[in-house]
């Protein structure tokens, strides 16, 4: 670890010389990725530097014991010693939590995709519960939320919802929920009582800038269709619905709730390329994810992660064996504990790493 943490040391006088060097300065893109990569080391660089002067400190008490001292100050500096250990041994820590590698996608908004899965209506009405769920957790964090499209089903809930939560850090904090989420409980149309089983597939991506996919237009097929509602009744006099194509990979995206045919399209073009960057990051990180899966999940929208238990009022995380006995206050946004838990996995899991 202190090989590398040298290295970092040499990298940061190398970025202070880079950030004020005139002719890097005149060229934007390249000096503010600089200053980027300066303000991601300097943290760590400084820590360092603490530590390292606690170990000097350590080391000139353990000489000053080997010498004849009084007993008083022979006592004093074993105090002293003591404290000096106790803030490496932290100091040390705080380096390792600071080495985990950053998700370069944490701060950003995402692009929250909910589809029902199996069982039928019930599924639907489950789905409609996970968007109340995140809505109201970025209520609480004060994040916005930004409905891009919807898919109605008669009996309320929905078929598929896909929408836009705001805010710094929006990312980092929902980036574990992307799973299939299962819910057991007794349908209001069942007369019998009995429990059944449906679910619901979340799909958490980031919001993606244009620099991180380009998109080649000519592999865009781009149809545009009069919007309807239910039952395939017309809402619209005007071709404002936009249906993105994406030839050589199969990805649709279709957009119809807003009446511009412009802003469809926008909308459909944010989604478009979010789902072409997860599938390059997954494509990117499929090695790393078979050698070495997170306790917390491979985050794939195929995996079960979560059970959301009505008759015992419970919620159980597969991936971290974590469960929970408020449903109510779950479902209504009250979801911290949760995230703050699969958080903390996730870094154990890094730290491992890094201490081998």
């Amino acid at each position: 670890m202190l090989e590398k943490l040298d290295f970092l040391e040499e990298k940061y006088k190398d970025l202070n010389g880079k950030i004020s060097d005139p002719d890097i300065i005149n060229n934007i893109n390249e000096w503010q990725k600089y200053v980027k990569e300066h303000a991601e080391v300097e943290p760590i660089v400084m820590k360092y530097r603490e530590y390292k002067e606690v170990t000097e400190q350590i080391e000139e008490s353990k000489e000053m014991l080997n010498e004849k001292l009084e007993d008083d100050f022979k006592e004093m500096v074993k105090e002293e010693l003591n404290e000096l250990q106790k803030n490496q041994e932290e100091l040390q820590e705080e380096i390792k939590f600071l080495l985990i590698p950053k998700d370069p996608n944490d701060e950003k908004n995402v692009i929250v995709e909910i589809r029902a899965g199996a069982g039928g209506d019930e599924a639907g009405i489950f789905a409609g519960d996970l968007f109340r769920m995140y809505s109201r957790y970025a209520e609480r964090q004060g994040f916005k939320v930004d409905i891009m499209s919807t898919s109605s089903q008669g009996v309320g809930g929905f078929k598929e919802i896909v929408f836009m939560i705001k805010g710094k850090g929006a990312y980092s904090r929902l980036k574990y929920e992307s799973g299939v989420h299962r819910v057991q409980r007794v349908p209001e149309t069942e007369s019998g009582g009995r429990i059944h089983t449906s679910t619901s597939t979340v799909a958490v991506l980031p919001e993606v800038d244009d620099v991180e996919v380009e998109i080649n237009m000519n592999d865009v097929r781009v149809d545009v269709y009069r919007s309807s509602g239910n039952g395939g009744q017309s809402v619209n006099t005007t071709d404002s619905a936009v249906r993105l194509t994406h030839v050589p990979t199969g990805i649709v995206v279709a957009m119809q709730d807003e009446k511009s045919q412009l802003k469809n399209k926008d909308k459909a073009f944010k989604v478009l390329k979010a789902r072409l960057y997860e599938k390059q990051l997954s494509e990117q990180n499929k090695e790393i994810a078979e050698a070495r899966k997170s306790q917390v999940g491979t985050g794939d929208r195929s995996e079960r992660i979560r059970t959301y238990n009505y008759p015992q009022g419970r919620i159980t995380d597969h991936r971290i064996n974590m469960t929970v006995y408020k449903l109510d206050n779950f479902l209504d946004g009250d979801i911290e504990e949760m995230v703050d838990a699969l958080i903390t996995t996730d870094q154990a899991e890094k730290l491992k790493t890094i201490e081998k």
